[in-house]
Protein backbone atom coordinates (compact mmCIF):
# COMPACT_ATOMS: atom_id res chain seq x y z
CA UNK A 1 0.00 0.00 0.00
CA UNK A 2 1.22 3.46 -0.86
CA UNK A 3 0.00 6.44 1.17
CA UNK A 4 0.05 9.80 -0.56
CA UNK A 5 -1.07 12.83 1.38
CA UNK A 6 -2.23 15.90 -0.46
CA UNK A 7 -1.17 18.59 2.00
CA UNK A 8 2.46 19.12 2.80
CA UNK A 9 3.10 16.80 5.76
CA UNK A 10 2.76 18.71 8.95
CA UNK A 11 6.38 19.13 10.05
CA UNK A 12 7.42 20.47 13.41
CA UNK A 13 9.42 23.65 13.60
CA UNK A 14 13.17 23.56 14.23
CA UNK A 15 12.69 24.97 17.74
CA UNK A 16 10.09 22.29 18.52
CA UNK A 17 12.55 19.58 17.52
CA UNK A 18 15.30 21.27 19.58
CA UNK A 19 13.08 21.28 22.66
CA UNK A 20 12.36 17.58 22.09
CA UNK A 21 16.11 16.97 21.84
CA UNK A 22 16.73 18.82 25.11
CA UNK A 23 14.01 16.73 26.77
CA UNK A 24 15.67 13.50 25.63
CA UNK A 25 19.12 14.67 26.74
CA UNK A 26 17.66 15.67 30.08
CA UNK A 27 16.21 12.18 30.60
CA UNK A 28 19.66 10.72 29.91
CA UNK A 29 21.12 13.19 32.42
CA UNK A 30 18.54 12.24 35.07
CA UNK A 31 19.25 8.51 34.78
CA UNK A 32 22.99 9.18 34.68
CA UNK A 33 22.84 11.32 37.81
CA UNK A 34 20.81 8.75 39.72
CA UNK A 35 23.15 5.94 38.63
CA UNK A 36 26.19 8.00 39.68
CA UNK A 37 24.70 8.77 43.10
CA UNK A 38 23.96 5.08 43.69
CA UNK A 39 27.42 4.03 42.48
CA UNK A 40 29.28 6.55 44.65
CA UNK A 41 27.19 5.72 47.71
CA UNK A 42 27.35 1.92 47.33
CA UNK A 43 30.75 1.29 45.73
CA UNK A 44 32.84 4.09 47.25
CA UNK A 45 30.91 4.12 50.55
CA UNK A 46 30.87 7.91 50.38
CA UNK A 47 28.49 9.70 52.74
CA UNK A 48 26.56 11.89 50.34
CA UNK A 49 24.00 14.59 51.16
CA UNK A 50 21.25 12.63 49.44
CA UNK A 51 18.42 15.11 49.94
CA UNK A 52 20.15 18.04 48.16
CA UNK A 53 21.56 15.74 45.46
CA UNK A 54 18.19 14.14 44.71
CA UNK A 55 16.48 17.51 44.43
CA UNK A 56 18.16 18.23 41.08
CA UNK A 57 16.97 15.04 39.30
CA UNK A 58 13.50 15.58 40.80
CA UNK A 59 13.44 19.13 39.41
CA UNK A 60 14.56 17.91 35.98
CA UNK A 61 11.87 15.21 35.98
CA UNK A 62 9.18 17.83 36.73
CA UNK A 63 10.60 20.08 34.00
CA UNK A 64 10.51 17.17 31.54
CA UNK A 65 6.87 16.37 32.27
CA UNK A 66 5.94 20.04 31.83
CA UNK A 67 7.97 20.16 28.60
CA UNK A 68 6.30 17.00 27.27
CA UNK A 69 2.90 18.58 27.91
CA UNK A 70 3.94 21.73 26.04
CA UNK A 71 5.25 19.68 23.11
CA UNK A 72 1.79 18.18 22.61
CA UNK A 73 0.11 21.60 22.51
CA UNK A 74 2.72 23.79 20.86
CA UNK A 75 4.24 23.87 17.38
CA UNK A 76 6.97 26.39 18.00
CA UNK A 77 9.13 27.78 20.81
CA UNK A 78 10.97 31.06 21.18
CA UNK A 79 14.70 31.52 21.69
CA UNK A 80 13.96 32.79 25.19
CA UNK A 81 12.23 29.51 26.06
CA UNK A 82 15.16 27.47 24.73
CA UNK A 83 17.51 29.70 26.69
CA UNK A 84 15.45 29.23 29.89
CA UNK A 85 15.56 25.45 29.43
CA UNK A 86 19.37 25.49 29.18
CA UNK A 87 19.66 27.83 32.17
CA UNK A 88 17.69 25.28 34.24
CA UNK A 89 20.12 22.55 33.16
CA UNK A 90 23.17 24.70 34.03
CA UNK A 91 21.78 25.61 37.47
CA UNK A 92 20.77 21.99 38.21
CA UNK A 93 24.30 20.79 37.37
CA UNK A 94 25.83 23.58 39.45
CA UNK A 95 23.61 22.63 42.41
CA UNK A 96 24.67 18.98 42.26
CA UNK A 97 28.36 19.78 41.87
CA UNK A 98 28.18 22.21 44.80
CA UNK A 99 27.05 19.35 47.06
CA UNK A 100 29.54 16.84 45.63
CA UNK A 101 32.99 18.41 45.68
CA UNK A 102 32.64 21.47 43.45
CA UNK A 103 35.50 21.95 40.99
CA UNK A 104 37.24 18.85 42.36
CA UNK A 105 34.44 16.78 40.82
CA UNK A 106 35.40 15.73 37.26
CA UNK A 107 31.77 16.06 36.14
CA UNK A 108 32.34 19.81 35.89
CA UNK A 109 33.35 19.06 32.27
CA UNK A 110 29.65 18.58 31.55
CA UNK A 111 29.38 22.37 31.53
CA UNK A 112 31.27 22.23 28.21
CA UNK A 113 28.54 20.01 26.76
CA UNK A 114 25.89 22.56 27.72
CA UNK A 115 27.98 25.34 26.15
CA UNK A 116 28.18 23.30 22.91
CA UNK A 117 24.42 22.68 22.93
CA UNK A 118 23.76 26.38 23.51
CA UNK A 119 26.11 27.38 20.70
CA UNK A 120 24.29 25.06 18.26
CA UNK A 121 20.60 25.63 19.04
CA UNK A 122 20.62 29.25 20.28
CA UNK A 123 21.22 32.54 18.59
CA UNK A 124 24.72 33.98 19.29
CA UNK A 125 23.67 36.41 22.01
CA UNK A 126 21.85 33.71 23.95
CA UNK A 127 24.62 31.15 23.49
CA UNK A 128 27.16 33.66 24.81
CA UNK A 129 25.04 34.15 27.93
CA UNK A 130 24.96 30.37 28.50
CA UNK A 131 28.77 30.26 28.13
CA UNK A 132 29.17 33.12 30.63
CA UNK A 133 26.79 31.43 33.10
CA UNK A 134 28.74 28.16 32.85
CA UNK A 135 32.03 30.00 33.41
CA UNK A 136 30.60 31.85 36.42
CA UNK A 137 29.36 28.54 37.81
CA UNK A 138 32.87 27.09 37.47
CA UNK A 139 34.37 30.10 39.23
CA UNK A 140 31.84 29.74 42.04
CA UNK A 141 32.44 25.98 42.39
CA UNK A 142 36.20 26.54 42.55
CA UNK A 143 35.91 28.50 45.76
CA UNK A 144 32.62 27.37 47.30
CA UNK A 145 31.49 23.77 47.58
CA UNK A 146 30.69 20.95 49.97
CA UNK A 147 33.64 18.50 50.01
CA UNK A 148 32.93 14.82 49.46
CA UNK A 149 32.93 12.82 52.69
CA UNK A 150 35.01 9.84 51.55
CA UNK A 151 36.07 6.85 53.66
CA UNK A 152 39.73 6.77 54.74
CA UNK A 153 40.78 4.21 52.10
CA UNK A 154 39.66 6.53 49.28
CA UNK A 155 40.47 9.86 50.89
CA UNK A 156 44.20 9.03 50.74
CA UNK A 157 44.06 8.50 46.97
CA UNK A 158 41.68 11.15 45.69
CA UNK A 159 43.62 11.66 42.46
CA UNK A 160 42.90 8.07 41.43
CA UNK A 161 39.21 8.67 42.06
CA UNK A 162 39.45 11.85 40.01
CA UNK A 163 40.96 9.86 37.12
CA UNK A 164 38.17 7.27 37.26
CA UNK A 165 35.57 10.00 37.43
CA UNK A 166 37.18 11.80 34.48
CA UNK A 167 37.11 8.57 32.46
CA UNK A 168 33.41 8.03 33.20
CA UNK A 169 32.65 11.70 32.48
CA UNK A 170 34.51 11.48 29.15
CA UNK A 171 32.53 8.40 28.09
CA UNK A 172 29.25 10.02 29.13
CA UNK A 173 30.08 13.26 27.31
CA UNK A 174 31.08 11.31 24.18
CA UNK A 175 27.77 9.40 24.18
CA UNK A 176 25.76 12.57 24.72
CA UNK A 177 27.65 14.45 22.00
CA UNK A 178 27.16 11.66 19.46
CA UNK A 179 23.46 11.44 20.37
CA UNK A 180 23.12 15.23 20.11
CA UNK A 181 24.94 15.55 16.80
CA UNK A 182 23.12 12.58 15.21
CA UNK A 183 19.74 13.97 16.22
CA UNK A 184 20.69 17.42 14.97
CA UNK A 185 21.67 15.93 11.63
CA UNK A 186 18.33 14.12 11.46
CA UNK A 187 16.51 17.36 12.27
CA UNK A 188 18.44 19.09 9.48
CA UNK A 189 17.48 16.38 6.99
CA UNK A 190 13.82 16.62 8.05
CA UNK A 191 13.97 20.39 7.53
CA UNK A 192 15.48 19.86 4.08
CA UNK A 193 12.72 17.41 3.20
CA UNK A 194 10.05 19.83 4.43
CA UNK A 195 11.62 22.62 2.37
CA UNK A 196 11.69 20.38 -0.70
CA UNK A 197 8.03 19.51 -0.14
CA UNK A 198 7.18 23.21 0.03
CA UNK A 199 9.09 23.81 -3.19
CA UNK A 200 7.19 20.95 -4.84
CA UNK A 201 3.92 22.40 -3.59
CA UNK A 202 4.84 25.83 -4.95
CA UNK A 203 5.65 24.26 -8.34
CA UNK A 204 2.34 22.39 -8.40
CA UNK A 205 0.40 25.51 -7.43
CA UNK A 206 2.15 27.36 -10.23
CA UNK A 207 0.82 24.66 -12.60
CA UNK A 208 -2.63 25.13 -11.09
CA UNK A 209 -2.50 28.90 -11.59
CA UNK A 210 -1.43 28.54 -15.22
CA UNK A 211 -4.09 25.93 -15.93
CA UNK A 212 -6.69 28.04 -14.12
CA UNK A 213 -5.83 31.05 -16.24
CA UNK A 214 -5.99 28.92 -19.39
CA UNK A 215 -9.30 27.36 -18.36
CA UNK A 216 -10.90 30.67 -17.35
CA UNK A 217 -9.68 32.31 -20.56
CA UNK A 218 -11.09 29.47 -22.64
CA UNK A 219 -14.36 29.62 -20.69
CA UNK A 220 -14.69 33.35 -21.38
CA UNK A 221 -13.99 32.77 -25.08
CA UNK A 222 -16.52 29.92 -25.26
CA UNK A 223 -19.23 31.85 -23.43
CA UNK A 224 -20.14 34.10 -26.37
CA UNK A 225 -20.42 31.42 -29.10
CA UNK A 226 -22.35 29.13 -26.77
CA UNK A 227 -24.85 31.89 -26.03
CA UNK A 228 -25.16 32.64 -29.75
CA UNK A 229 -25.73 28.96 -30.53
CA UNK A 230 -28.39 28.79 -27.81
CA UNK A 231 -30.26 31.71 -29.38
CA UNK A 232 -29.94 30.23 -32.89
CA UNK A 233 -31.23 26.82 -31.77
CA UNK A 234 -34.14 28.53 -30.04
CA UNK A 235 -34.99 30.30 -33.26
CA UNK A 236 -34.69 27.10 -35.28
CA UNK A 237 -37.11 25.35 -32.97
CA UNK A 238 -39.86 27.72 -34.17
CA UNK A 239 -39.17 27.25 -37.87
CA UNK A 240 -42.12 25.52 -39.63
CA UNK A 241 -39.82 23.08 -41.44
CA UNK A 242 -38.36 21.84 -38.14
CA UNK A 243 -41.58 22.09 -36.11
CA UNK A 244 -43.30 19.80 -38.60
CA UNK A 245 -40.47 17.24 -38.54
CA UNK A 246 -40.58 15.20 -35.33
CA UNK A 247 -37.16 13.62 -35.88
CA UNK A 248 -35.46 16.97 -36.43
CA UNK A 249 -37.29 18.36 -33.41
CA UNK A 250 -35.93 15.57 -31.18
CA UNK A 251 -32.39 16.12 -32.49
CA UNK A 252 -32.71 19.84 -31.90
CA UNK A 253 -33.95 19.23 -28.35
CA UNK A 254 -30.97 16.95 -27.68
CA UNK A 255 -28.61 19.61 -29.03
CA UNK A 256 -30.12 22.23 -26.75
CA UNK A 257 -29.77 19.93 -23.72
CA UNK A 258 -26.10 19.29 -24.50
CA UNK A 259 -25.56 22.99 -25.16
CA UNK A 260 -27.02 23.88 -21.77
CA UNK A 261 -24.72 21.32 -20.20
CA UNK A 262 -21.74 22.97 -21.91
CA UNK A 263 -22.86 26.36 -20.62
CA UNK A 264 -23.16 24.93 -17.08
CA UNK A 265 -19.64 23.52 -17.30
CA UNK A 266 -18.28 26.87 -18.52
CA UNK A 267 -20.09 28.68 -15.69
CA UNK A 268 -18.56 26.25 -13.20
CA UNK A 269 -15.08 26.88 -14.60
CA UNK A 270 -15.54 30.63 -14.30
CA UNK A 271 -16.87 30.28 -10.77
CA UNK A 272 -14.00 28.03 -9.70
CA UNK A 273 -11.42 30.32 -11.32
CA UNK A 274 -12.34 33.15 -8.96
CA UNK A 275 -12.97 31.19 -5.78
CA UNK A 276 -13.29 27.53 -4.94
CA UNK A 277 -16.80 28.22 -3.66
CA UNK A 278 -17.74 30.78 -6.29
CA UNK A 279 -19.58 34.05 -5.92
CA UNK A 280 -22.95 32.55 -4.91
CA UNK A 281 -22.34 29.01 -3.67
CA UNK A 282 -25.31 26.72 -3.44
CA UNK A 283 -26.30 25.13 -0.15
CA UNK A 284 -26.92 21.41 0.03
CA UNK A 285 -26.37 18.47 2.37
CA UNK A 286 -23.93 15.59 2.21
CA UNK A 287 -26.64 13.07 1.31
CA UNK A 288 -28.26 15.34 -1.29
CA UNK A 289 -24.94 16.30 -2.90
CA UNK A 290 -23.83 12.71 -3.38
CA UNK A 291 -27.28 11.55 -4.47
CA UNK A 292 -27.11 14.22 -7.18
CA UNK A 293 -23.58 13.21 -8.19
CA UNK A 294 -24.55 9.53 -8.37
CA UNK A 295 -27.68 10.26 -10.42
CA UNK A 296 -25.66 12.38 -12.85
CA UNK A 297 -22.97 9.74 -13.34
CA UNK A 298 -25.37 6.79 -13.60
CA UNK A 299 -26.98 8.53 -16.57
CA UNK A 300 -23.60 9.02 -18.26
CA UNK A 301 -21.94 5.61 -17.96
CA UNK A 302 -22.94 2.24 -19.36
CA UNK A 303 -21.76 0.23 -16.36
CA UNK A 304 -22.85 0.33 -12.72
CA UNK A 305 -21.93 2.99 -10.17
CA UNK A 306 -22.59 1.25 -6.86
CA UNK A 307 -23.14 3.80 -4.11
CA UNK A 308 -22.91 3.06 -0.37
CA UNK A 309 -24.01 5.83 2.01
CA UNK A 310 -22.58 5.20 5.48
CA UNK A 311 -22.31 8.86 6.47
CA UNK A 312 -25.00 8.83 9.15
CA UNK A 313 -26.77 12.01 10.22
CA UNK A 314 -26.92 14.56 7.45
CA UNK A 315 -24.90 17.80 7.55
CA UNK A 316 -25.53 21.04 5.66
CA UNK A 317 -22.62 21.91 3.39
CA UNK A 318 -21.78 24.25 0.54
CA UNK A 319 -22.38 22.57 -2.83
CA UNK A 320 -18.84 23.21 -3.93
CA UNK A 321 -18.17 23.11 -7.71
CA UNK A 322 -14.57 22.20 -6.93
CA UNK A 323 -15.70 19.26 -4.78
CA UNK A 324 -18.02 17.99 -7.52
CA UNK A 325 -15.20 18.26 -10.03
CA UNK A 326 -12.64 16.28 -8.04
CA UNK A 327 -15.13 13.52 -7.23
CA UNK A 328 -16.04 13.41 -10.90
CA UNK A 329 -12.37 13.16 -11.86
CA UNK A 330 -11.84 10.19 -9.55
CA UNK A 331 -15.00 8.42 -10.76
CA UNK A 332 -14.03 9.10 -14.38
CA UNK A 333 -10.57 7.58 -13.86
CA UNK A 334 -12.07 4.53 -12.14
CA UNK A 335 -14.73 4.07 -14.82
CA UNK A 336 -12.11 4.25 -17.56
CA UNK A 337 -10.22 1.20 -16.20
CA UNK A 338 -13.29 -0.56 -14.79
CA UNK A 339 -16.25 0.21 -17.10
CA UNK A 340 -18.47 -2.52 -15.66
CA UNK A 341 -18.42 -1.48 -11.99
CA UNK A 342 -17.24 1.46 -9.90
CA UNK A 343 -17.78 1.57 -6.12
CA UNK A 344 -18.44 4.90 -4.38
CA UNK A 345 -18.80 5.05 -0.62
CA UNK A 346 -19.11 7.93 1.82
CA UNK A 347 -18.66 7.67 5.57
CA UNK A 348 -17.96 9.87 8.54
CA UNK A 349 -14.88 9.55 10.75
CA UNK A 350 -15.02 11.96 13.68
CA UNK A 351 -15.29 15.38 12.01
CA UNK A 352 -14.15 14.24 8.57
CA UNK A 353 -15.99 13.23 5.41
CA UNK A 354 -14.45 10.07 3.98
CA UNK A 355 -15.02 9.48 0.25
CA UNK A 356 -13.84 6.16 -1.20
CA UNK A 357 -13.82 5.30 -4.90
CA UNK A 358 -12.78 1.76 -5.85
CA UNK A 359 -12.52 0.01 -9.20
CA UNK A 360 -11.86 -3.50 -10.53
CA UNK A 361 -9.15 -2.49 -12.97
CA UNK A 362 -5.48 -3.54 -13.06
CA UNK A 363 -4.48 -1.15 -10.26
CA UNK A 364 -1.46 1.12 -10.19
CA UNK A 365 2.00 -0.09 -11.13
CA UNK A 366 4.48 0.24 -8.22
CA UNK A 367 6.47 2.92 -10.03
CA UNK A 368 3.27 4.89 -10.68
CA UNK A 369 2.13 4.76 -7.06
CA UNK A 370 5.13 6.88 -6.11
CA UNK A 371 4.10 9.53 -8.66
CA UNK A 372 0.31 9.57 -8.34
CA UNK A 373 -0.86 13.14 -7.90
CA UNK A 374 2.09 14.66 -9.72
CA UNK A 375 1.35 16.56 -12.95
CA UNK A 376 1.51 14.47 -16.12
CA UNK A 377 2.01 11.22 -14.18
CA UNK A 378 -0.21 8.80 -16.11
CA UNK A 379 -0.28 5.30 -17.55
CA UNK A 380 -2.72 6.27 -20.31
CA UNK A 381 0.02 7.14 -22.77
CA UNK A 382 -1.44 10.37 -24.03
CA UNK A 383 -0.30 13.96 -23.84
CA UNK A 384 -1.61 15.85 -20.82
CA UNK A 385 -2.50 12.66 -18.95
CA UNK A 386 -2.39 12.59 -15.17
CA UNK A 387 -3.88 16.04 -14.68
CA UNK A 388 -7.13 14.64 -13.23
CA UNK A 389 -5.59 13.26 -10.05
CA UNK A 390 -3.18 16.20 -9.95
CA UNK A 391 -6.18 18.52 -9.68
CA UNK A 392 -7.77 16.22 -7.11
CA UNK A 393 -4.68 16.36 -4.88
CA UNK A 394 -4.40 20.14 -5.09
CA UNK A 395 -8.08 20.90 -4.50
CA UNK A 396 -8.15 18.51 -1.54
CA UNK A 397 -5.01 20.17 -0.18
CA UNK A 398 -6.70 23.58 -0.49
CA UNK A 399 -9.63 22.24 1.53
CA UNK A 400 -7.25 20.95 4.22
CA UNK A 401 -7.79 17.26 3.48
CA UNK A 402 -5.70 14.34 2.30
CA UNK A 403 -5.73 11.71 -0.42
CA UNK A 404 -4.76 8.07 -0.01
CA UNK A 405 -4.12 5.86 -3.05
CA UNK A 406 -3.65 2.10 -2.75
CA UNK A 407 -4.05 -1.11 -4.69
CA UNK A 408 -6.70 -3.54 -3.46
CA UNK A 409 -5.72 -7.07 -2.49
CA UNK A 410 -8.60 -8.43 -4.61
CA UNK A 411 -7.53 -6.38 -7.64
CA UNK A 412 -8.13 -2.84 -8.70
CA UNK A 413 -7.35 0.38 -6.90
CA UNK A 414 -8.89 2.57 -4.23
CA UNK A 415 -8.71 6.35 -3.95
CA UNK A 416 -9.70 7.61 -0.52
CA UNK A 417 -10.36 11.32 0.05
CA UNK A 418 -10.61 12.65 3.59
CA UNK A 419 -12.04 16.15 3.97
CA UNK A 420 -12.67 18.09 7.19
CA UNK A 421 -16.37 18.88 7.42
CA UNK A 422 -15.44 22.31 8.79
CA UNK A 423 -14.03 23.20 5.36
CA UNK A 424 -17.36 22.33 3.67
CA UNK A 425 -19.81 23.33 6.39
CA UNK A 426 -22.49 25.88 5.64
CA UNK A 427 -22.78 28.63 8.22
CA UNK A 428 -25.70 31.03 8.16
CA UNK A 429 -24.74 34.66 8.12
CA UNK A 430 -25.69 36.47 11.32
CA UNK A 431 -28.17 39.32 10.84
CA UNK A 432 -26.58 42.75 11.07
Amino acid sequence: MMRLIAPVPPTRSATWRNVLLLLQLRWIAVFGQLATIVAVAQILDARLPLMPLLMAPLLLILVNFATASLLQRRQDFSQQELFAALVIDVLALCWQLYHSGGATNPFTFLFLLQIVIGAVILQPRWSWIIAVLACLAMVFLTFAYVPLDLPARHAANQFHLYQLGSLFCFILAAVLLVFFVVRLDRNRRESDMALEALRQQATEEDHIIRMGLLASGAAHELGTPLSSMSVILGDWAHLPAIASNAELGEDLADMRVELERCKTIVSGILMSAGDLRGENPGVSTVHALFADIVADWQSRIDGELHFVDSFGDDVAIVADPGLRQIIGNVIDNAQEVSPALVLLEIARENDDLLITVSDEGPGFAPEMLARVGQPYASTKGRDGGGLGLFLVFNVVRKLGGQVTVENRETGGATVRITLPLAALAYQKEKPA
